[in-house]
């Protein structure tokens, strides 16, 4: 079943006109189709509206992989210092999905509340599925890039890089992100959230808790210090998350007294 993990990937999906198009590149770009394509079709259920979906996708996209590049640079400084050049080569990868999510989803709330005078939380909550399944198809770049996996294991779905079986954690990830986007849709579409805002808390709970013990197996975490720093990001937005959790709820609570 897992024999796919055994084999070095070409990297290279297709060549056209002379130009190599990256895997890495492809899948991230199939995911964000995706996810817009999702928060769209959901949009009208939850009263909102897809065309200002779009609005929000065409801003934020290009906002998110500009803020995911950058955050990776940042931390990855020493290796990009003397070749700036290199800075706007995302084909090779090096994106930073906390980057992503921070500058994105912070655009995006910029936009909706002081420039469109929207529901922020409700746009908010449509498109966190959405930016879930993104990242379960997204990850697989980071098979055929041969990056993002983990230490030695003797699992039998070990991922064989450099002669040695290693966690494949883009895969743990991937599994994560889509049972999460699944899990989001269901309680979002069935009429079980409980207030606004509730599928932005949970999503920054649950993605976080994942990315804190996956990120505990890589061997290529960026670092803050002695730290691994998507595990330090990841305890940030676990409480954030929660105490979200409390205003909004409570807010939710005095609305409909």
């Amino acid at each position: 079943m897992f024999d796919f993990l055994l084999k070095t990937p070409d990297r290279v999906a297709f060549t056209i006109f002379g130009i190599d198009i990256m895997w890495y590149g492809l899948l991230i770009g199939i995911g964000m189709v995706l996810a817009v394509l999702l928060a769209c079709k959901r949009a009208k259920r939850h009263g909102l509206s897809d065309d200002r979906m779009l609005d929000v996708a065409l801003w934020s996209i290009p906002a998110g992989v500009i803020g995911a590049r950058i955050y990776y640079v940042i931390f990855q400084w020493d290796q990009y210092k003397d070749n700036l050049k290199s800075i706007l080569n995302i084909r090779e990868g090096g994106l930073a999905i906390h980057g992503g999510i921070l500058v994105g989803v912070g655009l995006a709330f910029i936009l909706l509340k002081f420039v469109w005078k929207e529901d922020v939380l409700g746009y908010v909550d449509l498109f966190m599925p959405s930016i879930a399944l993104g990242q379960a198809i997204g990850r697989w770049g980071n098979y055929f890039n041969q990056e993002a996996y983990g230490c030695e294991t003797k699992l039998p779905w070990g991922m064989l890089v450099n002669g040695k079986f290693v966690h494949p954690t883009f895969l743990y990830e991937s599994i994560w992100c889509l049972l999460l986007c699944i899990f989001l849709v269901w309680l979002a579409d069935s009429g079980r959230k409980k207030f606004k805002g509730q599928i932005l808390c949970l999503y920054l709970i649950l993605y976080s808790v994942e990315r804190f013990f996956v990120e505990g197996l890589r061997t290529d975490s960026l670092m803050i210090g002695p730290l691994r720093q998507a595990q330090v990001i990841s305890l940030v937005l676990i409480a954030l998350g929660c105490v979200l959790w409390v205003i909004l709820s409570k807010k939710n609570g005095k609305a409909s007294e």
